[in-house]
């Protein structure tokens, strides 16, 4: 046995830069920079789910444009207990596919065609293989990847929207309606609320944000999850504060309203939602607590089926 003494320790550490210097000097490795995976996908009973990252950006001002009747001092407290600024957000924005075995379907689609073909193409499906497109309302954000080069980009598809919706945005001069959807308005089929164009998949009417706005309520084998679109488009300044005004809805106090009633379905059904603006992959939960809400990212739950 040794016994360790100062002198064997000295002679250790004597040795170290040989031994180091012995070591062949590897290339240093590239700097990859921040990034995330652009699709996620889950089972919902029998469907497939899958979010696509269509696109991200920072926005700043962000006063401007949530909590427009909250006090600085208040927006300023919401950020620090959540642990973001108060000045700036990276928005998401977040189409949904779900393939039913049967079907494959497209929940809104993006800024841009190029943008969700290249998130559909990481989630290994391509643009002709989308039976059903189903768009949610008319922003810019949602029917941005209607077209690509002028053409459809989902060439094979059949599409739905809300009565409501379309026949408010084809009253009057819009770009992004006009250049986008105008052109393709015999293709479309118009829903009302309760309506089921696809199986286990039933529109529900989330007005405030547009005249029209849908959200839709995905069904199978037992288990439910809502498609919300934009009824909440942040997690803290309009979730968690569903009274403050949103810059982008139409009218305020019916979205304001929408938020409310479809939080507390949320939340009393526990059930999941999809949020098109929520931090990516934009799945989660609502926990109600004394008359407020709070949204609970999804972690391992949909890892466990079965």
């Amino acid at each position: 046995m040794t016994t360790l003494t100062r002198r064997n320790l000295l002679g250790a550490a004597a040795a170290l830069p040989l031994i180091a210097s012995a070591r062949p000097v590897l290339a240093k490795a590239e700097m990859k920079g921040a990034a995330v995976a652009p699709y996620n996908r889950i089972m919902l009973g029998g469907f497939e789910v899958t979010t696509l990252l269509a696109g991200t950006r920072t926005v700043p001002d962000l006063q401007t444009i949530f909590g427009l009747n909250a006090s600085a001092e208040d927006f300023a407290a919401a950020a620090a207990a959540a642990m973001i600024p108060a000045d700036k957000a990276q928005f998401f924005f977040t189409p949904t596919l779900v393939n039913t075995g049967n079907e494959v379907v497209l929940f809104d689609t993006g800024l841009s065609g190029a943008g969700t073909t290249a998130a559909l193409t990481a989630a290994g499906y391509t643009a002709d293989q989308v039976d059903i497109v189903v768009i949610t309302h008319m922003h810019g954000d949602h029917i941005g990847g209607l077209m690509t080069d002028g053409k459809p980009t989902f060439a094979n598809a059949r599409y739905v929207t809300g009565a409501a919706e379309f026949n408010h945005w084809s009253g009057q001069t819009n770009e992004n309606f006009d250049k986008i959807v105008r052109p393709m308005a015999d293709k479309f089929m118009m829903v009302d609320g309760g309506a089921s164009p696809v199986s286990g998949m039933t529109a529900t009417p989330a007005f405030g944000h547009t005249p029209g706005h849908m959200a839709w309520r995905v069904e199978s084998n037992g288990q439910s999850l809502i498609i919300g679109a934009d009824f909440a488009n942040h997690y803290v300044f309009s979730l968690q504060n569903p009274d403050w005004e949103v810059r982008f809805d139409a009218d305020k106090a019916a979205a304001a309203a929408t938020r409310r009633n479809l939080l507390s379905m949320i939340a009393d059904e526990r059930i999941p939602f999809i949020g098109y603006h929520m931090p990516f992959p934009a799945l989660g939960f609502v926990e109600a607590k004394d008359g407020a809400f709070r949204y609970v990212p999804a972690s391992y739950q949909f890892m466990m089926q079965g």
